[in-house]
This record gives C-alpha cells, structure tokens and sequence, in this order.
C-alpha cells in the first residue's frame, strides 16, 4: 500500500484532470532512491549516489522546445531559432494526451516546490512526474518548502513531465515526437518524449527570464555567483568550457550558485535549490565541491562504470560527454544558505578564445560589457584526435541564448543600467589561448587566472595603469600580481606580430557579423562598443 501525506492536493490533481489513488507526494531523496532501485530504473554507485540513464536524450533539444503563441506572448516574445512558437490548440491537444496517458499509469509522483530564493519572487511549482527518480531531480533542483508551507501551497506554475509519451509529429504540431512546450496564459510546462530532466530545469528558467525582467524589472541572469567574507558579491558568466564553475568556486568565498540568478535594486538571489553540474573528466583535485557531492541523495545521469565494479568512470563518453550530477545546494559546505546576497562588486565575462587573441584579462566600459554580454563569445576546438587546428567562434546571446524568451538587448539595457546605476567593475577574462591560437599556443594556466580574479577580488588592480586594445578598445592592465607581465598582452607573446594582428582584425569580423541580427534594436552607446578591425 501506498502512503500519502495528509496535506496531499487530491482535489487539485483531480481539477487538472488526473485521477489518482496511488500517489507519491512529497517522498525523502531516500525513498525516491529506492523506489527507483525497486524499479530496476537505476544502480548505486561506490559512493551511494543514485546513477540513472535518461534513455534516447542526454540533453537538451532546442529545436523541440515550443512557446504557445498568443495574445500575451505574441509581440512580447523574441521569435527566433530557438524561441519556436506553437499555437495554443496544439497544447491543448498534447495536455489531454499526456493527462490520459498518465491517467493509465500506476503510480504518479508530485512535488510541490518553488524557485527564487528571493520571496517577492517566489514562483510556487508543482512537478508531476510518471517515475521516481525525475521526481529525485526535482527536489535537487527547486527549493524546497518547508512542512508548513505545504498546508496552504497554491501552485502559480504546473510541470507535467511524462518521458514514456510521445507526440505525433503528424498531428500534434511538433517536429519530432519528443517536446518541451510552454505557455505562460495557462502557466504550464509540458514535457513529453525525453528523459532528460534537465527540461525541467531549462523551462523554469526560460518562465523566469520572461516574468521577471517584463513584469518585476528584475534582470535574469543565466551565471554562477559567490560572496566574500565582507559580503562582496562576484558575478561569472560564461559558456560551456570557460572555466564558470571552477572558476566561482573558490574555497574563500562562499557559492550563492551555480547557474541561475536574479538581481534586483538591492541583492543578486539565487533561483534553485540545488547545482546540475557537468560529470564528464570529473577530477577530485580539480573540482572538490562537485566530487564530493557524488553521495546519497545525488542524481548522476549517463555516466560508465569500470568493468566489474560500482566506481564510475568520470571519462567514459560512450553515452554521452554530457554526464551530469544533480544534488542540492547543502551538499556544498560553503554555500550561502537560501538567502539574497548584496549587489555586485565585480562581473567577469568568461571566455575561452582559442584564436589567441584577446588578452588574458581586461576592463569593460558600460558600453563595452553591453555589447560584450549580447555577443556572448567563446571559441571551440573540434577536437585533437582528428588533428583539428581550426578553432570555431561559438556566440550565444546573454551567455544563454536558448533560454531568453525577450530580445537580447533588454537584458543587456537592464545590465547596463546596473552598472552605471551601481558603479559595478566589469571585466573579461580569457581562458583561452596565447602566444597564438590553438595547434600554436599554449593555454593559459589556470594559476595565473585565479590570480588575476583574485587581484580584482582583493582590489589589488585599482591603482595599477592600463592600456587600450587597438581592437576591441579594452583597457588592460600593465601589471598584475603573480602573473607575468608578458602574458597581459597577447600581441607580444607571439612570434610573428602580424599574424596576431591578422587574427585579431579576424575575430573581430566575426564579433560584428554576429551582431547584425541585434543592431536594429540595439542603443548607439552599444554599438559603439563594437570592435575595430583594421585598427592593427
């Protein structure tokens, strides 16, 4: 027999149209875990963390994530490639679908939860889920009610996650038989198809950077934070491969988190509960924090075991390179405990440039970090094996492209405002590449970077002189401490000085064709900020 906590909303599930004896409400990490062994849906690791496989999908699939288009979305949202529109009958259709496919099942899991540490943002949620271990995610993820909150918890926001149902391309208005569809009329995520949970996460996430900054003047920001011990607040964006994580997570700071904040007039707050972080080449030295939260009440996914034994194999790939490890945020000894934090001090803008150009840290005017935080740059390397030595500009608006539901340019216009408004220090960092591009270069060592954030972090940069970038204008310091002075300009680190400057007046080609598909609605002062190529 099933038990069911007294507080559970029947009445509210039976109005949404399910109809249900046998559920499982609010259940511990503990239970969810051995529900999913009893299942045979998952194994324990050496550590007891709960190792699962999400099936066809091991990430994300923007090109199957949906938005109903109507009356509140239809001028507000930037359509675009990854901002795809659905009209609202196709909801309607796949909703009763997956409700008479989830009506046939046994069992069903719910969660009631909410997002945003903040509590005048607070977005209450409840997660439905056909198995125990999505369920698991949930509660890693999203943060977690108190008992007494579940007495009178009314959710504003429902999440239907069904990965055994699939759509009918044919007839349901989608593209493939897997789908992520919202619609903020009816306040609803629908997730069929795909077992990766991440979906769960993404479409909360993409709700926030829509109501927040459109309806509370809040900015969304899709990046990791900490705090000082003098409750100095540091902000660090970046795409995959740029060093974010390891970078925030420094052991003299405590991590607000991980991947997702908001910043109001007064404090940046975290929007989870909890950190997905990336598995693949997982190395204990490197990354402690997310090593050591591999224990009971973890979620892994994808992950390969060595022959024989219950020890994961951190560089297996043969599921995907996209292993992931859900935990919450209390798995991290120094993590800020649900609560906002002050605004920010300092921003850092990561990239990892493997063209060898940009300098391996510098300063950003209001203008600058505008124009820099729309392009959203780093540099990918398709892969060594194959002796590829032609690295690939990757931009992604916002530092998250997929999950903006508004025009880059309003968050980059907020961002700026709090800037001036707040006098934050903004600078780019670059992990990347010097004395060259990749195939040429070296990368720059990750010591010499943590020096440099610490020298801004200590202040220890306020007083030293810098000098303009030719071409992406940049005022980068002369010196700074613990880094050797000929690492700050990349210029004089490489052999041939005019192949530099080719590559540099490259680069910035690049950076300018990509902001074509903005500049229409974009200020002066950020286009202004756009680099110069030919000016080397």
């Amino acid at each position: 027999m099933i038990l069911v906590k007294t507080n559970f909303p029947k009445k509210q599930l039976q109005q949404l149209g399910l109809n249900y004896d046998n559920v499982h409400y609010q259940l511990s990490p503990n239970v969810l875990t051995e529900q999913t062994l009893l299942r045979k849906e998952g194994v324990l690791n050496s550590s007891g963390a709960l190792c699962i496989n999400t099936g066809e999908f091991t990430g994300r699939c923007p090109q199957d994530k949906f938005t109903v288009r109507d009356t509140i979305t239809e001028n507000n949202i930037h359509w675009n490639n990854f901002n795809l529109p659905i009209d609202e009958k196709y909801f309607f259709q796949l909703k009763e679908k997956m409700l008479g496919y989830l009506n046939c099942k046994n069992d069903l899991w719910v969660r009631d939860c909410y997002a945003c540490t903040e509590p005048a943002y607070r977005l209450n949620i409840r997660v439905i889920n056909e198995n125990p271990w999505s369920n698991l995610f949930a509660y890693n993820m999203f943060l977690r009610p108190k008992e007494d909150d579940l007495e009178n918890f009314v959710p504003e926001w429902t999440i239907l996650q069904a990965p055994g149902f699939s759509a009918d391309p044919s007839t349901d208005g989608t593209r493939a038989h897997n789908f992520a569809i919202i619609s903020f009329t009816h306040k609803t995520i629908l997730i069929g198809g795909t077992g990766y949970t991440g979906e769960m996460k993404k479409g909360i996430f993409t709700v926030l950077n829509y109501i927040l900054p459109q309806n509370k003047q809040v900015l969304s920001m899709h990046c990791s934070a900490n705090v000082g011990r003098n409750g100095d607040v540091a902000i660090f964006f970046g795409l995959s491969g740029t060093g974010k994580t390891t970078l925030s997570a420094d052991p003299h700071r405590k991590l607000i988190g991980d991947d997702e904040h908001g910043w109001n007039n007064d404090s940046v707050f975290n929007f989870e509960g909890g950190c997905y972080a990336k598995c693949i080449d997982l190395d204990e030295e490197k990354e402690p924090e997310i090593f050591h939260a591999i224990r009971p009440g973890a979620l892994v996914e994808n992950v390969m075991f060595f022959d024989g034994t219950d020890e994961i194999d951190f560089a297996g790939k043969k599921i995907t390179e996209n292993t992931r490890v859900s935990y919450p945020l209390h798995f991290i000894g120094n993590a800020v405990k649900n609560e906002p934090c002050k605004n920010p001090k300092n921003i850092f803008f990561l990239t990892c440039d493997a063209y060898g150009v940009l300098p391996p840290i510098s300063k950003l005017s209001a203008g600058q970090a505008m124009y820099q935080f729309i392009s959203g740059y780093t540099a990918k390397v398709a892969g060594t094996e194959e002796g590829v030595k032609e690295p690939k500009a990757t931009f992604s608006a916002c530092f998250g492209a997929p999950f903006l539901p508004l025009h880059p340019g309003k968050y980059a216009e907020m961002l700026g405002k709090k800037i001036k408004d707040q006098n934050v220090k903004v600078w780019m960092i670059n992990t990347g590449w010097i004395g060259g591009g990749y195939g040429v270069g070296t990368r720059i060592k990750l010591r010499f970077t943590r020096s440099m954030i610490n020298a801004v972090l200590n202040n220890q940069l306020d007083h030293v002189e810098f000098e303009e970038h030719p071409v992406f204008g940049v005022m980068v310091p002369k010196t700074c401490p613990d880094v050797p002075a000929v690492l700050l300009k990349p210029r004089d680190t490489w052999t041939r000085k005019s192949d530099y400057d080719q590559q540099a007046n490259m680069l910035a080609s690049l950076f300018i064709k990509n902001f074509e598909q903005y500049a229409e609605c974009i200020s002066p002062e950020i286009l202004e900020a756009a680099p110069k190529p030919g000016s080397l």
